[in-house]
């Protein structure tokens, strides 16, 4: 049943309960009881129900301030006529468990948040969904289950965090990492790492530059899925607020237009969003959650995609970690829309393609310049890129036959992931997994490896019959963890090549 006419029915469904229940003696069913106690009046009963996912929690910077973000959210809706139910998500800091234990649980919490909203709002039968998130995993986790639900949904982003200073240069948090590295090579001072670590994170917000949190909010914002604006706003500013007002009043006219994720979800949106990663140089963990995003939504989607949009798409903003500015100054000099429009003036972009908005990607950018202001250095002019081919390369060979992500200076090969703010020649994901017999199990100490960008190739120079040897050797590693969480995802998760998703 199209949403709008649930609502309506919803009305009749009432009134024929409530006729049947007075008939039998009784005024009132357990379902109206239950919900009179957390507000509802006889007219609300009525009126779409929608799901407010909140991710506030005092764990990370980026969710402190989701809870007022919330509060708006909610008044809005009920102010045009929908009846929010707020519930909470998990999320945790992988800047808090890098280096630890704790980082294991990182691309695990993505699968644990989509569950969550997927379970609460089908076991409650929601009409909608607002999701609210700020950290990495809050924005996959919320996209995966608003395309597995497929009610209407939006998601509001928490902001950006603000630079820190220190000797007139900007700071994020990965200003403190890298920090900590100068300091183990002998080329900074204690004192001067304790500057660095008191400044680099002076407020509320996800990290400051274009690593995975503003990669992500970027890339939903492509994908129609957020307000125009809305992923590169600074958390602590009134825009945070007023956006997810603004947003809630969106998702009610979707729900009574029945706009649905997977009519926006299509497989142009998704050509989108990757042109948009490519143009922003963002986190090489988008290739990841996008394939995730677009497996929840029956969309295909495959890493030769990626390939093929680095080889049409420059560069064009110069941002943290690999240039010089933070996602604040991207906002001020025109934001995700800017970058858009530069795309769509220049073929490179779908401007067809529905947002949440009821409005198409070339009609939100109608009002948008087709050249970025001239007062800025963020974004550069298509004839002028920071690069001009995309960042984030697909290689494959003998190490990799199934695929990985690309920097461009220092060596580091892993079947695993790393952090959004990791920048140099780093290639991750590499599949098949060394878990699932991939050849990166049988790398032995003093092994070649060539890693050539520009031919798209890692290949372990290693002859066949050594390799051969190896693998009659080998024997499959048995889990560390037998049970909870990480014993659980273990046992169902994909390769990374797929989206490490745990329902292929």
């Amino acid at each position: 049943m199209p949403t709008g006419s649930r609502a309506n029915a919803l009305g009749s469904i009432e009134r024929s309960r409530r006729s049947a229940a007075i008939t039998q003696g009784l005024e009132r069913t357990p379902n109206r009881a239950i919900l009179r106690a957390v507000g509802f009046s006889d007219a609300d009963f009525v009126k779409p129900i929608v799901g407010v996912a909140n991710g506030f929690s005092t764990i990370t910077p980026c969710n402190a301030g989701l809870d007022r973000l919330a509060a708006y959210a909610q008044s809005a809706l009920r102010g045009a006529g929908v009846m929010p139910q707020t519930f909470g998500t998990i999320t945790v800091s992988d800047g808090i468990a890098m280096g630890t234990e704790g980082m294991k649980y990182s691309l695990v919490s993505r699968e644990v948040i989509a569950d969550a909203i997927e379970t609460v709002c089908n076991a409650q039968m929601m009409d909608g969904l607002l999701a609210i998130g700020g950290c990495d995993k809050n924005m996959p986790g919320a996209l995966i289950a608003m395309a597995r639900l497929n009610i209407p949904a939006i998601f509001v982003y928490g902001g950006t965090i603000k630079p820190g200073r220190y000797r007139g240069e900007d700071l994020t948090v990965v200003s403190a990492f890298e920090a900590v590295g100068a300091r183990c090579a002998g080329s900074m001072s204690d004192d001067e790492v304790g500057q660095i670590e008191r400044r680099a994170c002076p407020g509320k917000g996800s990290c400051g530059g274009m690593y995975t949190a503003n990669t992500m909010s970027a890339a939903i914002e492509a994908l129609g899925m957020a307000l125009p604006y809305s992923s590169t706003v600074a958390a602590e500013d009134l825009t945070a607020v007023l956006g997810a007002a603004e947003a809630a009043r969106a998702l009610a006219a979707a729900i009574q237009h029945d706009l649905r994720p997977r009519a926006i979800l299509t497989s142009a949106a998704f050509q989108n969003a990757i042109a948009v990663v490519m143009a922003l140089g963002g986190s090489t963990n988008a290739v990841l959650h996008l394939l995730a995003i677009a497996h929840a939504a029956g969309v295909e989607l495959r890493l030769q995609d990626f390939e093929t949009m680095r080889r049409r798409v420059p560069v064009l903003c110069d941002l943290k970690p690999s240039g010089r500015y933070a996602t604040v100054d991207l906002h001020a000099a025109g934001g995700v829309p800017q970058v858009m429009k530069l795309l769509l003036a220049n073929g490179l972009l779908n401007g067809d393609s529905p947002t949440v908005t009821g409005r198409s990607i070339a009609e939100n950018l109608s009002g948008v310049a087709s050249r970025p202001p001239v007062d800025q250095r963020v974004i550069r002019p298509l004839e002028n890129p920071v690069h001009p081919h995309g960042h984030i390369a697909v290689l494959q060979g003998s190490l990799a036959p199934d695929g990985a992500g690309l920097g461009d200076k220092v060596g580091l090969v892993t079947d695993g992931r790393f952090s959004g703010g990791s920048h140099g020649l780093v290639v991750g994901h590499v599949a098949p997994e060394a878990a699932a017999a991939g050849p990166i199990a049988l790398v032995e100490n003093g092994d070649t490896i060539v890693i050539d960008a520009a031919a798209q190739m890692l290949d372990l120079r290693v002859p066949h019959e050594v390799m051969a040897s190896r693998r009659a050797r080998w024997q499959p590693p048995g889990l560390r963890v037998t049970r909870g969480v990480l014993a659980k995802y273990a046992r169902t998760v994909s390769s990374a090549s797929f989206g490490a998703v745990t329902d292929l």
